[in-house]
C-alpha cells in the first residue's frame, strides 16, 4: 500500500522549504534580491572571493545554476566578478560594499523565521542540526 504523502519526508521538507521561502520574500523582494541571491550574499560572507563553483558547491548546486544570479547581483552592484588570472575558466566573486550593506539588513530574515515559527533559538538549532546530519549523510551516498 502506497505512504500517504505527509508520512514521506522528502515532501516535508519540500513543503517546509517553501513555507519557509514564502515567509522570506517580501522581505527579499524589499531588498531587491532573489532567495538564491541572499544565499549567494551568505556565501561570500563566510568567504570572499570565492569561485563560481566553489560557491555553487556550497549550495550544493551546479555551476551553470549560480552564474545568472551572479551576473544579476553584479549588475546591481552588490558583486564583482573577476577572472582567475592564473585560470580563466575560473571566476572569482568578491562583495561590494553595498553587497555587505544589503546582507546586514537581512538580519530580518532569522529574526522574523524565528518569531513566526514558534520555536526558540535553541529549538531551531537542534533542528537545522538534524536536518544537515541527514542532507550531509545523504550526500555522502551520493559520492
Amino acid at each position: 500500500m502506497p505512504v500517504p504523502l505527509d508520512k514521506h519526508i522528502c515532501f516535508s521538507l519540500y513543503a517546509t522549504s517553501m513555507a519557509v521561502t514564502r515567509v522570506y520574500k517580501p522581505m527579499l523582494d524589499a531588498m531587491g534580491i532573489t532567495y538564491p541571491q541572499y544565499l549567494v550574499l551568505t556565501v561570500l560572507n563566510e568567504a570572499d572571493g570565492l569561485t563560481i563553483g566553489a560557491i555553487a558547491s556550497r549550495l550544493f548546486l551546479e555551476s551553470s545554476t549560480i552564474t545568472p544570479p551572479v551576473k544579476r547581483m553584479e549588475q546591481a552592484g552588490l558583486v564583482t566578478r573577476q577572472r582567475n588570472d592564473e585560470d580563466e575558466r575560473q571566476v572569482q566573486v568578491h562583495l561590494t560594499a553595498a553587497g555587505r550593506k544589503l546582507l546586514e539588513r537581512s538580519n530580518c530574515l532569522g529574526e522574523t523565521l524565528l518569531a513566526r515559527s514558534g520555536m526558540t533559538v535553541e529549538q531551531i538549532g537542534a533542528l537545522n542540526r538534524k536536518i544537515q546530519a541527514l542532507r550531509d549523510t545523504l550526500a555522502a551516498e551520493e559520492r
